[in-house]
């Protein structure tokens, strides 16, 4: 509403009762104007500033429903309190029907006059709460419309950074195999494909988030399968001609994605050096889901564990296997019964917190 001190019209071609009902309405805090037929009355609501109005039913020329009905075809228009001489209940009914927010009845005396103050403060009110509940729930659609705004723009601007990270280190990736290639050293190329492998791994992730709609989640044997494509093209490719892995749809945190790749890196580049000492053979990577916990397992047809490191190796691919293992809360196993080389990674589908540390008394 517009006035501090609201503004009620009243049509109705009665001037004597018009006069009745602007003293009554004055002494309850409304301004009141009086227009003497529909047409008249619909040209001041147009003109604006009309906060309530009192419709009367017979009138010359428009009668009160028309009148209410052209009303009601205004925007915004203000509440409507119908007003009758009618006793029939059908003309009640036929003016809510038609938008009024209330009906009595009134008589030549202006005994009315009370019961129409308490008609029209309520249509006054109940408008004003319709109009605060409409403005509340705009607010709410503009919040929810910024806050898609800002997520999609955050969304793209995510996706942006992995695609660059991710070629940044795909760039390192290239740089390592290119250098692994042109050297004699056979302990510097080892060197240079493991760093190659771990870099490669870290890039898969950002490379699967730039291309995912989930940029919460990584997808576990997608990874898996352009990680171990990765290895096949590396230094070491044509002794993992035989790679394969057979892969349940799982889905992880790209953090924890991060770690589980490493470890498998590691885990092929092991079998590479020590199952197949006159060669290459089958390595293979199984990926699976039981209830809560997620099984990787990394097995080969080798020699088994009788393959020893080679000489002046530093044990850095162990150390990195049980740094990544114990991020991911997992338990790492040697299968005894499988012929060759079997190691199992465990770990909890989600990450368990950990326990507070009880402070000393």
């Amino acid at each position: 509403m517009t006035n501090e001190t609201p503004i009620a019209l009243y049509i109705d071609d009665d001037a004597d009762l018009a006069r009745l009902v602007q003293r009554g309405l004055k002494r309850q805090g409304f301004l009141v104007e009086h227009a003497p037929d529909g047409e008249t009355g619909l040209a001041r609501i147009r003109a604006g500033g009309i906060d309530v109005i009192a419709l009367d039913q017979q009138m010359p020329g428009l009668d009160g429903l028309e009148t209410l009905a052209r009303i009601r075809a205004i925007d915004n228009a203000p509440p409507v309190v119908f007003v009758t001489a009618s006793l029939d209940s059908r003309t009640a009914v036929t003016a809510l029907k038609a938008g009024a927010a209330d009906y009595l009845v009134k008589d030549a005396k202006g005994d009315f006059i009370p019961l129409l103050s308490v008609a029209v403060a309520g249509a006054l009110n109940g408008a004003r709460m319709r109009q605060a509940k409409e403005a509340a729930e705009a607010e709410v659609r503009a919040a929810r419309d910024r806050y898609a705004a800002l997520a999609a723009e955050r969304e793209v601007l995510l996706r942006e950074v992995n695609h660059r990270v991710g070629n940044s280190l795909q760039i390192i990736a290239s740089l390592l195999h290119l250098q692994a290639s042109t050297t004699d050293d056979e302990s510097v190329k080892a060197a240079l494909t493991n760093a190659m492998g771990r870099v490669a791994a870290v890039a898969q992730v950002h490379r699967r988030l730039y291309t995912s709609h989930d940029l919460k989640g990584v997808m576990l044997d997608q990874y898996l399968e352009a990680l171990l494509e990765d290895l096949r093209r590396s230094a070491e490719g044509e002794k993992l001609t035989q790679l394969t892995l057979t892969g349940a749809p799982v889905e992880i945190d790209p953090d924890r994605a991060v770690a589980v790749g490493i470890i498998v890196n590691e885990l092929v580049i092991n079998a590479v050096k020590y199952a197949y000492p006159d060669g290459s053979g089958p390595i293979h990577v199984e990926l699976s889901r039981a209830g809560d916990t997620i099984k990787i397992a990394v097995a080969d047809q080798g020699i088994g564990l009788a393959g020893k490191p080679a000489p002046g190796s530093t044990g850095m691919g162990r150390r990195i296997v049980n740094a990544m293992a114990a991020k991911l809360q997992a338990e790492i196993e040697f299968d005894q019964g499988h012929s060759g080389t079997r190691v199992v990674l465990s770990l909890p589908l989600q990450v368990q917190p950990k326990p507070e540390k009880q402070s000393a008394a």
